[in-house]
């Protein structure tokens, strides 16, 4: 198994294409999955290869699942079904007791294909008669993180999605057909997920809950289960289990007091190399690690002095446009030009990695004092407590999404006027050391 070990963040990590014959089932292109071993711990992947063998047996008997059972046959069916029923715009089937099957269904579009629809009726009748294929709470899954991937800005998102409810979710609920996880029996399916880890691993626990409820909606919208969702929380499941508020309160970024910032900045320009910079930037336009690490040259308007941020980058999936200081330009001058990343990472052709700017902080001996994150509630902290900022100014300017009172009245040009202002101010105080 060493030709699917790869090391990745100082651990072994099993990662293998999907193979031909199982591509049009599994549309993931490549599956990737943590060895939970440390390189440091073995360094010849002895342990590593023991997991990624299991790993793959697990993935090989997926996949001839995927092919050969029955409900891979229904669901292909099925799905076969729906594509013709679009073409002649009728609906799409209705669950019912009648045991006509699918492929009498086929049999009767293919006959009407390229006909005057004079017999639409018949056709909708046999239509809506057609048994629908039991799928399990994981296919479900596996189909509802394939039709969202498109619009999740973080490649990784649709990673950690299946991690999670392989970890937490799959054990006690994966095999389960959907349409038998309802009120009932359903709540004491998820109970039994969320039980063990809604003291211990709160924050954890509520997202498992909300991705098995958004799979359990996905799977009623397309008609594959009926009934009330029982991983709703408002109404069920909040009478069950203590607020998540109640468990574990909530705990913000460590951030560094908006007071040594100066000192700070002027340690982190004594540092050399593109983490570093990278770092200086995100303090200096009080946006997130991501946005910056992602960050193209073709965003950044140096006459202008602006960086346009596009909004599938963007949490609230809006456009952000962010005035450049005199020192975040003095930044961008310092970067290679010969790359499309405006910070390009060791890798050719890749930008840096998640985990650059927290070594930095570590480095400077704030790993456990402050995150990269923390520092952009520094920068609210500051112009709360040390200016007449407004507070929808404040946070245009970290791109929170503004209460719908106010935004009408101050999105329209972006405040950029006043921001420009703002983010000369901030940067001024990050420089007042030197």
């Amino acid at each position: 198994m060493a030709e699917f070990l790869v090391k990745r963040d100082g651990f072994w990590r099993f990662v293998r294409r999907v193979p031909k014959d199982y591509e049009q089932f599994d549309r993931r292109g490549i599956v990737q999955q943590s060895t939970k071993v440390r390189i440091a711990d073995d360094p010849h992947a002895i342990r590593a290869k023991q997991v990624a063998h299991d790993l793959n047996a697990a993935l090989e008997r997926y996949w001839r699942d995927l092919v050969e059972s029955d409900s891979a046959q229904a669901v292909r069916d099925y799905e076969a079904a729906r594509s013709a029923a679009r073409r002649l715009r009728i609906s799409e089937p209705i669950a019912q007791a009648d045991q006509r099957t699918i492929a009498a269904l086929l049999e009767r579009i293919e006959k009407l294909e390229g006909k005057p629809n004079n017999d639409r009726s018949s056709v909708l009748a046999v239509y809506d008669a057609a048994p629908r294929p039991n799928l399990t709470f994981r296919q479900c899954a596996q189909r509802f993180i394939e039709d969202h991937k498109p619009g999740w800005s973080n490649p990784k998102h649709a990673y950690q999605w299946g991690a999670t409810l392989e970890t937490y979710a799959y054990h006690v609920i994966g095999d389960v057909a959907v349409d038998k996880i309802n009120n009932g029996d359903g709540t004491d399916l998820v109970m039994k997920v969320l039980q063990p880890i809604w003291y211990d691993k709160t924050e954890t626990a509520s997202r498992v809950r909300g991705r098995v409820e958004s799979v359990l909606d996905w799977a009623k919208a397309r008609g594959y289960r009926d009934g009330d969702n029982p991983a709703r929380w408002k109404g069920h499941l909040d009478k069950l289990l203590p607020a998540k508020s109640k468990v574990s309160p909530v705990k913000h970024h460590a951030a560094l007091p908006y007071s040594g910032v100066p000192k700070f900045m002027k340690q982190l320009r004594a540092i050399d190399g593109t983490s570093a910079r990278a770092l200086e930037f995100c303090i200096l336009t009080a946006a997130r690690s991501s946005e910056v690490l992602l960050a193209k040259r073709s965003e950044i308007d140096l006459p202008a002095r602006m960086w346009t941020v596009p909004a599938l980058r963007m949490k609230a999936r809006k456009v952000h446009r962010v005035p450049l200081s005199d020192s975040a330009i003095a930044v961008i001058r310092l970067m290679p030009e010969d790359s499309d990343w405006l910070f390009p990472g060791a890798n050719p052709g890749k930008p840096l990695s998640d985990m650059s700017l927290q070594m930095v902080l570590r480095r400077m001996g704030l790993g456990g004092q402050a995150v990269t994150h923390g520092f952009r509630s520094t920068f609210r902290d500051w112009g709360s407590e040390t200016g007449e900022y407004p507070n929808e100014l404040l946070e245009m300017a970290i791109a929170h999404t503004v209460g719908s009172k106010v935004e009408a009245a101050y999105r329209r040009g972006d405040l950029l006027r006043k921001r420009h202002q703002l983010m000369a101010d901030w940067e001024a105080y990050c420089n007042s050391a030197t």
